[in-house]
Order: structure tokens, then sequence, then C-alpha cells
């Protein structure tokens, strides 16, 4: 951590923020409001992606958005999602975090986990896959922004309308949407300490204060996983 002096905000360096949630969750919304608290503060911060978020992932995101891949199964999406997140982690996100910024990104490995995993791939080839691309390297903060897969579908359609349609896994059914929502929701419980769901149906600036606090207590605060130079709040 920088050397910090005098009465300067309460800055940490260096965290890993992820947010999920299912497709019209309100993900990239909040990802911008988030950037703009932090900038306030004079922490820089990295927005990006998943699938994508590097040049060579995101030719692989093109590939799986569209479509073109998934007649050849779930664990060959799963792989491809993984050479994407192992290019993105060497790219963008490792370099990024090793100079001191921020990385928030739309989504990670948990994504991967939910949607193969509810897809049908176990597991255990889920687990090695994110050990390999990842290399152990895990988010400080994973934001779930929870929604009723019919709102996130709505806000979906309204979206797309004259933006090209949506993309491949907006267009699952509800039932499979729902299925995602809540596996969403067990590995937030099963993780709290790296988890915090928010509810998505408010809104965005409730949601925006309810990430703003869980960002302050856990990553700006002097437990947190990164010590600050003051732990006083920000407004």
């Amino acid at each position: 951590m920088a050397d910090r002096t005098g009465d300067e905000s309460p800055v940490a360096q260096g965290c890993f923020v992820t947010f999920e949630g299912g497709e019209g969750a309100g993900k990239t919304t909040q990802i911008a409001r988030l950037k703009a608290r932090l900038a306030a503060l004079g922490i820089e911060a990295e927005v990006t992606r998943e699938p994508g978020g590097s040049p060579a992932a995101e030719v692989i995101r093109k590939l799986l958005l569209e479509g073109k891949v998934r007649e050849l199964g779930p664990r060959m999406e799963a792989s491809m999602f993984a050479a994407a997140r192992a290019d993105h982690m060497d790219v963008t996100i490792r370099p990024a975090l090793e100079r001191g910024a921020w990385v928030l990104c739309d989504r990670f490995a948990d994504s991967t986990r939910v949607y193969q995993g509810e897809a049908g791939v176990d597991t255990g080839f889920l687990d090695r896959l994110e050990k390999i691309a990842t290399a152990g390297r895990r988010p400080d903060l994973t934001v779930l922004v929870d929604v009723p897969a019919e709102v996130g579908l709505a806000r979906v359609a309204t979206r797309s309308e004259g933006a090209g349609g949506p993309d491949r896994f907006e267009t699952d059914a509800i039932a499979t949407q729902e299925r995602r929502r809540r596996l969403f929701l067990e590995l937030a419980a099963a993780q709290p300490e790296r988890f915090v769901v928010v509810d998505g149906t408010a809104d965005a600036e409730t949601v925006e204060a309810g990430i703003w606090k869980a960002v302050r207590a856990r990553l700006l605060a002097g437990d947190g996983p990164v010590l600050a130079a003051d732990t006083g709040e920000a407004s």
C-alpha cells in the first residue's frame, strides 16, 4: 500500500470487486456508480467484464454470446470461458491490481459456476478450470445484484429494443433464469465472507447505497482485507 499522510480520505488500493447476477440485474449501472464513488476518494478503478476484458478474450466472447459453440456442449463452453478468463487475468486484471488500482469486473468465475453448472457441468471440473484460469486469485468482494427472473428479463426486453437484440443467454427460458438465480444465492449463502447480496429491484440510488455500505465496511475499514489510513466514512 502506498504511504498516506495528513487528513486524506481513506484509500484502499488493489482491491478486486466482482459483480454477479442474472440477466437484467443492473450490474453495469452499479459498476459505473461505484467507480464514481471511488474516484471521489482519489482511487483509480479499472472497469472490465467477462467474458472479455482483453483482446483475445473479446474474440472468445463474440463466439460464446452468438451461440456458435453451444452445440459443442457445456463442458466445452466452460473451457472457453476459462481460456478467456486466463488471458483476462494475465493481460488486464493482475497488472491493474499490481499497480494499485481497483478492478471492478462485470461477471467472473461465479457466473461460470452458475451458468455452466446449471447446464450440467460437474463442480469438480469447474473447480479445476477456475484454479487454472485464476491461479487462485479470488475477488476481495463479490456483489450479487439479485432480481427475480421475470424482472430481469423485462428489463432486457426494454434495453434490447433497437440495440441489436438480446444475446443467447438472455433468451433462455424463465425457468432456466430462475434456477440460475437460486444457484447465485446458494453461492452467496455458502461464502458470506466474500459476497454481499443487494436487492436489485430497488431504485438505483438505494442499490448504490447498499453496495457502497458493503465496500466501505469490508474494503475501506481497518478490519477489511486492505488497511486504510483512516477509517472515517466517506459521503
